[in-house]
């Protein structure tokens, strides 16, 4: 049976990119499903990669390959690589942090560089393209891991788990009074913020449904926002453009400006400069 490709990038569809990779893919079987996550991963942001494979792999059926490509060291000497996910599935993708996420929180089993004498590209009249791996590297290799032509052992010399580059990834941390973490990423269609804080150990800390919770924001350490706001299992319960508290659908803990967009409206965003505190009064 063949597999499924799941591909993400920061390409966009203003130009032909995403056509020419996925014309390699049904170049080489034209049977294999093509499905997009999103071509709007913001330019170069391997973090973001990263956390979007999170977000959704584990939803797909086992043996799904994905294809992640946000690569600004392209045509460096980074390595292109297939991890084996512990759960049962494959990326495709340069090892530049865009594996960091999947790794912390479903593991790595395995990952093998690319033998590019083998399963790259080669055509007479791009043998000197070193920009576009997307489409004669990732592309290329991943649909003939689909097809069934090569197996995962075929496509290149395995390698130490230990040297996956990787990004840093914060905890939260749980006082006695307060809960503090930061923001990992924005929802950028509706500029929701999602935080590190798990559900979990949101509610071990003791905070409860409904309750008004005393919130602060802080932007390399400066106060940016200071209000209570309420914690609510759905956008519904809140008036219009007031802020709330909420878990989003990985359960970690989000805000979100209700019909209304938070990250616009205050300014704000994420990443490691930002830290969020729930305090208990």
């Amino acid at each position: 049976m063949k597999k499924m490709l799941v591909f993400q990038t920061d390409f966009t569809y203003k130009e032909g990119a995403v056509a020419a990779m996925y014309g390699v893919v049904k170049s080489v079987d034209s049977d294999i499903e093509i499905i997009t996550a999103t071509h709007e991963i913001p330019q170069y942001d391997t973090w973001s990669a990263s956390y979007r494979l999170y977000q959704y792999i584990d939803f797909w059926p086992k043996g799904t390959i994905f294809v992640s490509v946000v690569d600004p060291g392209v045509g460096t000497s980074r390595r292109a690589c297939v991890a084996k996910t512990k759960n049962g599935y494959y990326i495709v993708t340069p090892d530049n942090g865009s594996l960091t996420h999947v790794d912390k929180y479903f593991g790595i089993q395995e990952v093998r560089q690319i033998d590019e004498s083998i399963n790259r590209l080669h055509r007479e009249d791009n043998g000197a393209v070193s920009i576009f791996h997307g489409r004669d590297l990732f592309g290329y290799c991943a649909a003939r891991l689909a097809s069934g032509i090569i197996t995962y052992e075929e496509v290149g010399p395995a390698y130490s788990i230990e040297e996956i580059r990787r990004h840093e990834i914060k905890e939260a941390q749980i006082y006695a009074d307060r809960i503090e973490g930061m923001f990992e990423i924005n929802d950028p269609n509706f500029g929701n913020l999602w935080t590190n804080i798990l559900l979990s150990d949101f509610l071990k800390a003791g905070f409860k449904m409904g309750e008004r919770i005393h919130t602060v924001i802080l932007y390399k350490d400066e106060k940016v926002f200071d209000d209570y706001i309420p914690y609510y299992d759905s956008f519904g319960k809140a008036a219009d453009h007031s802020v709330m508290i909420y878990n989003n659908e990985i359960n970690k803990m989000g805000l979100a400006e209700v019909v209304g967009n938070l990250c616009e409206d205050y300014k704000l965003g994420y990443g490691q400069d930002y830290k969020v505190v729930f305090y208990h009064e």
